[in-house]
C-alpha cells in the first residue's frame, strides 16, 4: 500500500515535468552601459553643468526632502540638493514580442 502511494506521487511530478512550459526572460539588457550619468554626492548645479535641463523636474517627497530629474536615459534622485542615486531607463537591446 506504502508502495502505491509512491508510485501515484512519482507518477504525477513526472506528468507534471513533461508538462512545463520554458519562459526566457532577458534580465538587465540595457543598451549602453558606458552610459555617463551623475555620481553620488554631485550637487544639483554640477548636473544641470554636465548634463543640461531635465526633461521633468519631479517635487520633493518626504523628509528628507527626495526629488527626481527625468533625462531622456536616466533619472537621478536628490535628497536636499545632491545627488543620491542615478538610475539607467531600462532599454532592450531587442523588442520583446508576446
Amino acid at each position: 500500500m506504502k508502495h502505491i502511494g509512491i508510485l501515484v506521487c512519482l507518477t504525477v511530478l513526472s506528468i507534471s515535468h513533461i508538462q512545463a512550459e520554458v519562459l526566457r526572460i532577458p534580465i538587465s539588457q540595457q543598451g549602453a552601459s558606458s552610459l555617463s550619468m551623475p555620481a553620488h554626492g554631485d550637487k544639483q548645479a554640477q548636473v544641470l553643468q554636465q548634463f543640461g535641463e531635465p526633461r521633468i523636474r519631479h517635487q520633493s517627497v518626504g523628509q528628507p526632502p527626495i526629488s527626481r530629474w527625468d533625462y531622456p536615459n536616466f533619472s537621478v534622485y536628490f535628497e536636499y540638493t545632491t545627488v543620491i542615486n542615478s538610475v539607467q531607463i531600462h532599454q532592450p537591446r531587442t523588442p520583446i514580442t508576446p
